[in-house]
This record gives structure tokens, sequence and C-alpha cells, in this order.
């Protein structure tokens, strides 16, 4: 069945490119879940569902219409936590509510719901292009070269931004790069994922792992580990059973949580 699934065009496109986002995903979801910005990835999707419809309904290109302002959004975001006159989740529910509503108010009144956009609501496995696939390789690259070169760096800004900046880290550096390619990585994994559930993949993989892991290191293995087999198993029960893709990983991941929730409990005793 693997083959025959395999044999087809727009799964392997679906495949490469889905497993490269949800390791991106899960790499940033690290951080973002232990500094208590985990909804980010569900704010800034929703600005993106606003920005591609716009993009639909005016007919520019999608993704390169999208992606400079979801990391607008994204600076804004982080800017407003980082200025404490506005909780960060009061912040994220505000810009993600107005976006959305933008894009729902714009696509009425242009396009109409047609099937583009509601791919970009719930997902498609159909539409993933080459060139999603060729940005996906190239985000995967920078964000490995990024935990590779600069793992201690972004281990101290995660858990205690006040030393870093005593000891000369640069943190705002950091936090704007984070953003940065987690905009990027929600751009890219709407089209797979949909706008309602691509925040699965930045939050699961991450207190998944804490269930059982207690190092920043463990932690982060574990998770891209997760994410790569939660969206095989996921794309390939999606082939199986005739159900959309990005569902089936979310409850590919739902139920991995719930195995390392009874895994942590037997271990605890």
């Amino acid at each position: 069945m693997i083959r025959e699934m395999l044999s087809y065009e727009f799964i392997q496109r679906a495949f490469i490119g889905g497993l490269l986002v949800s390791l991106c995903a899960a790499l940033l979801g690290v951080s973002l879940v232990l500094k208590r910005y985990s909804m980010i990835g569900d704010g800034l999707s929703h600005v993106s569902f606003g920005a591609l419809s716009i993009a639909i309904a005016f007919g520019f290109a999608p993704i390169q219409f999208s992606i400079p302002i979801v990391i607008v959004a994204a600076f804004l975001l982080l800017r407003m936590a980082e200025n404490g006159k506005m909780k960060s989740d009061a912040a994220i529910a505000m810009v993600s509510a107005s976006a959305l509503a933008i894009g729902v108010i714009v696509t009425s009144l242009t396009t109409g719901l047609s099937t583009d956009v509601c791919s970009y609501m719930f997902g498609s496995i159909l539409a993933m292009s080459k060139d999603d696939v060729i940005m996906s390789v190239i985000l995967s690259i920078i964000v490995l070269i990024m935990f590779g070169l600069c793992y201690h760096r972004i281990f101290a800004v995660t858990f205690d931004e006040s030393f870093s900046k005593a000891t000369g880290v640069k943190v705002g550096l950091y936090n704007t790069l984070i953003s940065i390619f987690t905009a990027v990585t929600v751009v890219l994994g709407i089209k797979m994922m949909g706008a309602m559930l691509i925040s699965s993949l930045i939050i699961f993989p991450a207190l998944t792992s804490m269930r059982i892991f207690k190092s920043f290191i463990s932690v982060t293995i574990c998770s891209a580990t997760l994410a790569v087999i939660n969206f095989s198993i996921g794309l390939v029960a999606s082939y199986a059973f005739s159900v959309p893709a990005g569902a089936s990983v979310v409850v590919a991941n739902l139920g991995m949580f719930i195995v390392f929730c009874l895994v942590a409990a037997i271990i605890k005793r």
C-alpha cells in the first residue's frame, strides 16, 4: 500500500514538504512552548489565512504575498509581548480574530468560498506544489543550521532572557529569527494542515516529549523525531482511510501524546 501511495507525484510532494515543515515546526515549537508563546502558531495561521484569501481574491501569488505579511504580524506580536502593555495571549487572540474576519469578508465580497480558500482553511493533500517543497527544503536547512550553530544561545534565550542579555547574547536577534522562521513554517504548512490545525505541529511534539524528557536537548531531539513519525503515520492513515491528511496528522499526534502520558505515569509509579 505504501509503495502504491508513493507512486503518486502529489503524495510524494506532500510527504517531503509536510515532513520538513513538521520537523521545523517541532524544533521551533520547543522554544515557543517553553516561552509560553505556543499559541503564536494559531495566531499566525489565521493571519496567513487572511493574507491568502486576499491574494486569491486579487490574483496575487499566495505564498509570496503571505510570507512578508505573516512575518510582520510575528514582529508585532513579539513587540507587544515584550513591551508588556498587553498579555501575549490577548495580543494573539486580537490579531488572529481580526485577520480571520478580514479574510472571510474579502472572500465573501470577491470569489466566495472557493475550493482554494477551503483548502487553506482545512488543508488539502493536493495543495503542495514543487515550489512549496523547494521552500520547505530551504527552510529546514536554515533551521537545522541555526539550531546546530546557536543551540546554547537559543537555550539561554528560552529559559532566561535577562541573564542572556547580561552575558552579551543578542536576545532580540534570536527572538526575531525564531519569529521569522515560525511565520514561514506556518505559511508553508497551512496548505497541508489548514489554518485550523497548523498550530498542532508546533504544540504537540514539544508537549509530548516533555511528558518523559526533562532536558532541553532531549526534548528537542524527541520532538523532532516524533514530528517525523507522527506525520508519516498521519499521511499513511489519510491515504488508507480516505480522510483529510491534516486531521490524520493531528490525531496521530494526539495518540502519541496519550501513549507518552501513560508511559510517564508508569515510570512515575
